[in-house]
């Protein structure tokens, strides 16, 4: 029960912290860019695709919390 806690805290935190470094790459970017051209573009797609991930690992750390608090 115990290491079903720790995974769910652990990808909780792993998540967060990719969403977090996603929006300031990005925001970093733009404001260096001073525009959005082809390149902030793609690298705003692929943080984009870092982002969801982060998404999903928040997602299945809540789960393993619950599933840890149930059993």
């Amino acid at each position: 029960m115990v290491a079903i806690l720790i995974t769910g805290i652990t990808l909780d935190a792993i998540g967060t912290v990719l969403i977090a470094y996603t929006v300031l790459r990005v925001h970093n970017r733009v404001r260096t860019e001073h525009q959005i051209d082809s390149r902030v573009l793609k690298e705003m797609k692929t943080e984009r695709a870092v982002g969801i991930i982060g998404v999903l690992l928040i997602i299945a750390g809540y789960v393993f919390q619950v599933v840890g608090l149930i059993t």
